[in-house]
């Protein structure tokens, strides 16, 4: 098959297109590499996703109780509504032609928990955020925020968990 020079015009610029797209989000690292990037620049031409705070869902859905009259037990600890939240987020990314790879940016709203006098379970969050991030899956991770507040949404509530995503 032989291609009109305007073929070559259009397959050149769809090259330059995808390289320039590839570097539209850059990832710095800290000086010490870490659990979480130093900061992420997302140059004009990404798209960019905005996800809402996003909560656990309940450890066994199909047990018809209103989720005012749910208790920590039925969402789990920390570390499970965290991988909770991460699941939820990443069926949200793919639904939009998205993955976790994309993320660049969390921000973690932890309430404090019960069993630990009220403060955050912070390792308990990272363990959670352990299985999406730096992974073989998915060996990237993000800039990120995590904070401790009062209450969330609802007291069986632990973590909530908001997400910018960038390509």
């Amino acid at each position: 098959m032989r291609l009109a020079p305007l073929g070559y015009a259009a397959i050149g610029l769809a090259a330059l297109t995808a390289q320039a797209n590839a570097q539209s989000v850059v990832k710095h690292p800290n000086s010490t590499p870490g659990l979480i990037l130093q900061s992420v620049t997302v140059k004009s031409g990404a798209s960019t996703l905005y996800l809402s705070g996003q909560l656990a869902a309940p450890l066994e859905p199909a047990k018809n109780v209103p989720t005012a009259e749910l208790t920590i037990a039925d969402f789990g600890d920390t570390k499970t509504q965290t991988a909770s939240i991460l699941n939820k987020i990443k069926g949200i990314l793919a639904e939009h032609g998205y993955t976790m790879a994309d993320v660049v940016k969390l921000t973690v709203f932890v309430a404090g928990d019960p069993k630990l006098g009220g403060k955050m379970d912070f390792a308990g969050m990272n363990e959670g955020f352990k299985q999406f991030f730096g992974t073989a899956d998915n060996p990237g991770t993000v800039a990120r925020s995590t904070v401790q507040v009062a209450a969330l949404a609802g007291p069986a509530f632990l973590v909530e968990i908001e997400a910018t995503a960038a390509k």
